[in-house]
């Protein structure tokens, strides 16, 4: 028997809202991601160095890191993949070659004004009918919906997977770091790697704010603290004997062939285990489940490190 549940809501397990619905926490950015959107726009730029006094001759006519980036993935990406799908490696080592690699973010060009220009029956500008024209356009990053409704923020590790995906868009080179911040200033939970490409990996929501931090990244099944506070979780209910945890159904993904990646998929990317003792009737159990979910929301190591879930049910040996 299984549920699924999405920690953002444990009153929906369909919600796509954000935290702090229903009995949920609020989840807050932690505070290097805040601190770093908080300072976009200001007098420094994101290593704290003044823009005052620039040049832009000589040396200082560099305008960033990638002047003689030859658009091609990073190396070291697509060992981590080749790694996973040899089955010698896990997507911690992929999410964690992400930190150093270099992306590009997809930009689209839109309206933001229009004008109004007078014109004749035959496009004369003398006569006085109206005519729309573009005033102002904007530049913007792209973001998708996954089948989930949650908001995606699509990056490609080469500029012609970016190319071959949306022909018309203007690859813009980055830091992933700087593009998981991006996806979260835009309220985007997932980042999608090279979609429409032989391998797509989607970064998940807890390992996209790893990246915003700049810190490492433990995928929650494999995370012992986490098991550790979902088992204290359930010693407020007698019934539950023992909890597991395990990589979810969501976790693997497949190539654009047909290959199983043990990793990469957009979850649920945690299965919790319950065992139960034996003789609880269906009301037992539901409620059981019910008050794990809502205490599992409110538990900040869970909220923080756990995408979505699925609940299975055992029962315990006697």
């Amino acid at each position: 028997m299984t549920h699924t549940h999405d920690p953002r809501d444990p009153n929906n397990p369909q919600d796509g809202g954000q935290a702090g619905t229903g009995t949920g926490p609020v989840r807050h950015l932690p505070g290097h991601i805040a601190a770093a959107l908080a300072g976009a726009g200001g007098v420094t730029d994101s290593a704290g160095q003044p823009w005052a006094g620039r040049s832009l001759s000589g040396d200082d006519a560099k305008i960033h890191n990638f002047d003689d980036d030859d658009g091609t993935a990073d190396a070291g990406y697509l060992a981590a993949l080749s790694d996973l799908a040899a089955g010698t490696g896990d997507e911690a080592a992929v999410v964690a070659t992400l930190a150093t690699a270099r992306v590009f973010v997809p930009i689209l060009a839109q309206l933001a004004e229009e004008g109004e220009a007078a014109a004749g029956p035959n496009g004369d500008p003398l006569h006085g009918d109206k005519l729309r024209s573009d005033k102002q356009a904007d530049m913007a990053l792209v973001t998708l919906k996954a089948p989930d409704g949650r908001t995606a923020m699509p990056v490609f590790t080469s500029a012609a997977s970016l190319t071959a995906w949306h022909p018309e868009a203007r690859p813009v080179a980055v830091y992933a770091a700087r593009a998981a911040l991006s996806a979260v200033a835009e309220g985007a939970e997932l980042l999608v790697i090279d979609p429409g490409s032989e391998v797509t990996f989607v970064v998940r929501r807890p390992a996209v704010w790893a990246l915003a931090q700049q810190r490492a990244w433990t995928p929650s099944y494999a995370d012992p603290d986490l098991a550790g506070a979902l088992g204290e979780d359930a010693v407020g209910f007698p019934a539950v004997r023992r909890v597991e945890i395990h990589p979810g159904g969501g976790v693997a993904s497949a190539t654009a062939d047909g290959r199983r990646l043990p990793g990469g998929g957009a979850g649920p990317e945690l299965r919790v285990v319950l065992y139960l003792e034996d003789g609880l009737d269906a009301a037992g159990v539901q409620s059981i489940v019910a008050g794990l979910n809502d205490a599992w929301a409110r538990n900040e190591i869970f909220a923080e490190r756990v995408d979505s879930i699925e609940v299975k049910l055992q029962r315990a040996a006697p």
